[in-house]
């Protein structure tokens, strides 16, 4: 059984930091691409960095510059480093990753992890 979970939450001032993690776990045969998405009350469910295999990242416009996302192969972990944070960027985070599971079908998809929560205060 595939899961991924998060961690690294919480409440903080704007202008404060924290690293989100999420970690893979089960039979996994490979991974293709992870990454983080966001949710905040009333709106639509944002893309806000992935990775690939290859290391190549990908970020939203709204934070570039401020957040980074990177990767430890060997934990099949990623990470989500947010500095400068703003009220704004509070929301429901989820971690997201496309791989293949080592079962009778062997077929990459898509797996969510839980969700965490960011709270930035003014």
């Amino acid at each position: 059984q595939v899961q991924l979970v998060e961690s690294g939450g919480g409440l903080v001032q704007a202008g404060g930091s924290l690293r989100l993690s999420c970690a893979a776990s089960g039979s996994i045969f490979s991974i293709n691409a992870m990454g983080w998405f966001r949710q905040a009350p009333g709106k639509q469910r944002e893309l806000v960095a992935a990775i690939t295999s290859g290391g190549s990242t990908n970020y939203a416009d709204s934070v570039k510059g401020q957040f980074t996302i990177s990767r430890d192969n060997a934990k099949k972990t990623v990470y989500l480093q947010m500095d400068s944070l703003k009220p704004e960027d509070t929301a429901v985070y989820y971690c997201n990753g496309v791989l293949t599971a080592v079962d009778s079908v062997m077929s990459s998809r898509s797996y969510w992890g839980q969700g965490t929560q960011v709270t930035v205060s003014s």
